[in-house]
């Protein structure tokens, strides 16, 4: 049987695995993956939530987890675009090289 407990445990490792990997790399394609691991890790946290917690509504969770889901996908769709943009102009995407915003 699986409780609350060990599905914010594992939430909890997976958002603090994505936030190590955003603030170690200097890719800006790393630092976006580390973004995603740790809104999936939310989404784990509030679909344990959901299905554990007494509520009268309980697929609330479900619900916000499918916005963040979406908020998500359109986030890394401009970021990603962004990044390609920064590469055909830069040629690089190394962000400790990218420290000023003038072309």
């Amino acid at each position: 049987m699986i409780h609350l407990e060990s599905v914010l445990v594992v939430g909890a490792l997976l958002f603090s695995i994505g936030l190590f990997v955003a603030l170690s790399r200097k890719n800006a394609v790393g630092i976006l993956m580390g973004i995603e691991l740790m809104l999936n890790s939310i989404n784990l946290t509030l679909i344990g939530f959901a299905r554990f917690a007494e509520s009268p509504r309980p697929i609330d969770g479900q619900v916000f987890a499918v916005f963040v889901i979406t908020v998500a996908a359109a986030e890394a769709s401009v970021a990603l675009a962004l990044a390609v943009s920064v590469y055909r102009l830069r040629g690089t995407i190394d962000v400790d090289k990218l420290r000023t915003l003038k072309w």
